[in-house]
């Protein structure tokens, strides 16, 4: 009979043992992949409640969730955790409870009282970038009139803009763009007496900031 052979442990230069070196080596950087992506969320701001126009917000009224951004300037739109919350803010549109802070939805917390006053705008004379947040000036002017030019100064200035959908989702009757402004007690009065003196009148909004 031949011999017995006992077999041997492979040795380093045995091309297995670096064929299963490999393979675990791929598996933890997969696994390590894997995990990061898992853990590639920013914690932001939420609503607690309902909150209102006009409202300030308090520690008490944010929850803090973890949600997981398409890019940089998506996160951006909204308040980070790990920020300083801003005092003395108050909101400029509605808010329902489980929504994210927006940056935009914020304004200042001395705005004072105010109207919203909401004026149908024809969509080449709203700039697309007006949204919630944005300080415009409105002009007025009379189609019907032969000089159709532009009184002196605005009817409006620098009022803040409280909500304004953009084109593709909303519009007002008759293919308008509605622009909701917050605007002071005294100025209201005056706003629509200059806008009933006109035949045909035409609202011009032009965005500040």
């Amino acid at each position: 009979m031949p011999p017995a052979t006992r077999a041997s442990a492979p040795g380093w230069r045995d091309p297995r043992l670096w064929v299963g070196v490999a393979i675990v080596a791929a598996s933890v950087l997969v696994g390590t992949r894997v995990l990061a992506a898992a853990d590639d969320t920013v914690a932001v701001w939420v609503l607690a409640e309902d909150a209102g126009v006009g409202e300030v917000l308090a520690p008490d009224d944010l929850v803090a969730e973890r949600v997981r951004f398409a890019d940089e300037a998506a996160l951006g739109r909204y308040l980070a955790v790990d920020e300083a919350l801003p005092d003395g803010l108050r909101l400029l549109r509605g808010i329902g409870a489980g929504e994210l802070l927006p940056r935009a939805a914020l304004g200042d917390a001395d705005l004072g009282d105010t109207f919203e006053v909401s004026l149908p705008v024809a969509p080449l004379l709203v700039p697309p970038s007006v949204t919630a947040g944005s300080v415009v000036d409105v002009y007025l002017s009379d189609r019907s009139a032969s000089d159709q030019r532009r009184a002196d100064g605005p009817a409006l200035s620098e009022v803040r803009v409280v909500d304004a959908p953009p084109p593709e989702e909303a519009f007002a009757v008759g293919g308008d763009r509605q622009v909701v402004l917050a605007v002071a007690p005294e100025a209201v009065a005056d706003f629509y007496a200059a806008l009933d003196a006109l035949g045909d009148p035409v609202v011009t909004v032009v965005r500040r900031s």
